[in-house]
């Protein structure tokens, strides 16, 4: 399918509107905790130190990240690797730390500033370089894996902050879903996560209608939700 035609498609709550509004609603508790935040948090993630200041997202704990457990068993030391969304950077970090080289990049430059000040704080500038960007507007090249932790509401962020985890009408992430296989080596593969705070079953569609093959990784529950990490690739071509 072509990158207009996912365009097209727009995105219409796949859920009764009662369910819709509950999502709603909880993307208002998530900012409404998160302006109450004042200062900067330092943290411990898997031995790794992150300092997160106020405006950029903090990560989930270990015990509830699975695209983290997921990055960690997955990433090969030989693999070139696009961490979408990086955020605080901490993707990036674990995957360098498995030996792969990534490019890293966020549309904050908050986040950017966050994630480049974490991996020279884990002495990992060798392997990761941080760029400004929004999705695939400055990436060159192929890539054996892409990680991307996308926003799970579809409504419309309020700050740079909020874009980490809203976005309007799903226009990233359908614009990620439809772009993605350019910059995917072949036999490449992308870890995701998503959840049932967002709309699971518009997010399983993108995936079947932009062709990939989808496999659950790990599934918790956490605040009366339930998160996956998932690990897509493309169906190879058949041999004549």
């Amino acid at each position: 399918m072509t990158k207009t035609k996912a365009r097209e498609v727009g995105h219409k709550p796949m859920m009764s509107e009662a369910a819709a509004r509950k999502r709603l609603a909880w993307q208002e508790k998530v900012y409404a905790r998160h302006r109450k935040r004042r200062k900067r948090i330092s943290l411990n993630f898997y031995g790794r130190m992150l300092v997160v200041p106020r405006d950029v997202l903090t990560p989930v704990p270990p015990n509830y990240n699975l695209l983290a457990r997921a990055v960690l068993k997955e990433t090969r030391e030989t693999d070139t690797v696009l961490d979408m969304g990086t955020g605080s950077g901490i993707q990036a970090i674990l995957a360098a730390s498995k030996g792969a080289n990534v490019t890293a990049v966020d549309i904050n430059p908050m986040a950017v500033r966050c994630a480049r000040s974490n991996v020279r704080r884990n002495k990992l500038s060798a392997r990761v370089r941080v760029l400004e960007g929004n999705l695939f507007d400055r990436i060159e090249g192929k890539f054996d894996l892409i990680i991307f932790d996308p926003p799970f509401r579809w409504s419309a962020p309020r700050d740079l902050f909020e874009m980490s985890c809203a976005d309007k009408d799903y226009k990233s992430l359908r614009e990620f879903f439809s772009t993605a296989r350019q910059y995917l080596n072949d036999q490449g593969r992308i870890l995701m996560s998503f959840g049932t705070s967002g709309d699971l079953m518009f997010f399983k569609h993108l995936i079947k209608m932009n062709g990939f093959k989808r496999k659950q990784l790990l599934k918790n529950s956490n605040s009366g939700w339930t998160y996956f990490a998932y690990r897509l690739t493309l169906p190879r071509p058949e041999v004549s």
